[in-house]
């Protein structure tokens, strides 16, 4: 392995996917030298894991070898065991098992698509959020926001969550949650913010 190459002892926590464990028995007699002395790993881009495999349970089957790997990663399988040793890599689920020197080979471009994945789903975290907040002040579901919008619709929110105006501080802490992380995401409102804060820092240089 590379140096940075980080490998870690944990299964994945991904649930298995095609047939059952009970699928793949070893079989009789189908000890593969090649497959026994192959150095393997395991990538999972989504959660950014590489470790170190083995093969486990083969078998037999009318199109060939089909394989899962061996424990504590044996949730991974069935998958075509001559397709991986001819490719040197192959994709089952989130997954993908590769020999180590298919790995050294393709890492880079790997771990650049695996960055891709995560920022994707970090931004469709952000995304859901949005909505989320958007719906407690009940602004509208799309469409862009400008700061004026967002006070506005907060204090409105705020003459019946308020708890002087007969509401809870729960319900109170919630609209200005929605309404301080609209603002913090809208991009008006960060140009004013960055502006402000030039000319604070300007006026205190001049002091």
């Amino acid at each position: 392995m590379q140096a940075g190459t980080v490998l870690l002892s944990h299964p994945f926590s991904s649930q298995k996917q095609g047939r059952g464990a009970g699928s793949c028995l070893k079989a009789r007699g189908m000890t593969d030298d090649m497959t026994d002395m192959e150095g393997w790993v395991v990538w999972n881009a989504s959660m950014g894991i590489l470790d170190r495999v083995t093969i486990g349970a083969i078998e037999q089957t009318e199109t060939g070898r089909s394989a899962c790997l061996a424990p504590p990663y044996e949730v991974v399988g069935p998958f075509n065991l001559d397709e991986l040793e001819t490719q040197g890599r192959i994709t089952f689920g989130e997954c993908m098992v590769m020999s180590r020197v298919r790995w050294q080979a393709d890492q880079a471009e790997l771990r650049a698509e695996a960055q891709e994945i995560r920022r994707a789903a970090f931004f469709k975290l952000d995304f859901d959020d949005d909505l989320e907040y958007r719906d407690v002040l009940k602004l509208p579901m799309e469409g862009p926001l400008d700061p004026a919008q967002i006070n506005a619709a907060f204090r409105k929110q705020a003459k019946t969550a308020h708890p002087d105006a007969g509401g809870c501080d729960e319900d109170y802490r919630e609209i200005t949650e929605a309404r301080d992380a609209l603002l913090k995401a809208n991009p008006e409102a960060r140009s004013k913010r960055r502006k402000a804060s030039k000319d604070a820092g300007a006026g205190s240089a001049g002091a």
